[in-house]
């Protein structure tokens, strides 16, 4: 018998239909990053139930996943999006909060902290302008900047086309860039003076 931890997530999820014991594969392999994803949206006091309700949801659904997909994270973000919205109002105050917050005064660092300082400082109006995003704009930016997601996968996710994940993006981008006075957060590396 092949060992669980070899199968793809497809075969996992088509094998739970009969063997569901099975399923627990999917989450062992997955629950932490999802977790991880959950904490971000609604703070670690939440992030523990939401990831119940992910696991849930999609064990009762597994029946009409794609299995031509051997990757079942689109899938689960997917379900943590609907489940996160189910809490929205958590991550509202949990970000309101965030952006009200006054960066802390760094004291001696050196070159290589600088980059956390920065975005520690940034953090209250990063916070800010994701509060002022629509939940859908929200879930969007924040598949990409926290989950990691590619656009093909978030298209997965939220069930719209690339070229719409792609085009929302990149007005997102435009849009946070803005509220915080230019300032790119999206940069893949950070300039230096």
């Amino acid at each position: 018998m092949v060992m669980a931890q070899a199968l793809d997530d497809a075969t996992l999820v088509g094998q739970s239909m009969s063997e569901p014991e099975m399923f627990a594969t999917l989450f062992d392999r997955h629950a932490d990053e999802i977790f991880r994803y959950a904490a971000r949206r609604l703070g670690p006091e939440l992030a523990e139930d939401a990831v119940g309700e992910v696991f849930l949801a999609a064990f009762r659904g597994r029946a009409r996943y794609d299995r031509t997909r051997p990757d079942a994270r689109p899938w689960l973000y997917g379900i943590a999006t609907n489940v996160v919205a189910q809490h929205r109002r958590a991550e509202r105050r949990r970000t309101q909060a965030m952006a009200r917050l006054a960066p802390d005064r760094p004291g001696s660092f050196d070159e290589r902290s600088a980059d956390r300082v920065t975005a520690e400082q940034l953090q209250p109006r990063l916070a800010k302008a994701l509060t002022r995003l629509s939940a859908a704009e929200r879930d969007l930016l924040l598949l990409v900047a926290w989950a990691d997601l590619t656009y093909e996968d978030v298209a997965l996710a939220l069930d719209i086309p690339v070229g719409t994940v792609r085009s929302r993006l990149h007005r997102l981008r435009t849009k946070v860039r803005r509220a915080l006075g230019g300032i790119d957060p999206f940069r893949e590396e950070p300039e230096h003076g």
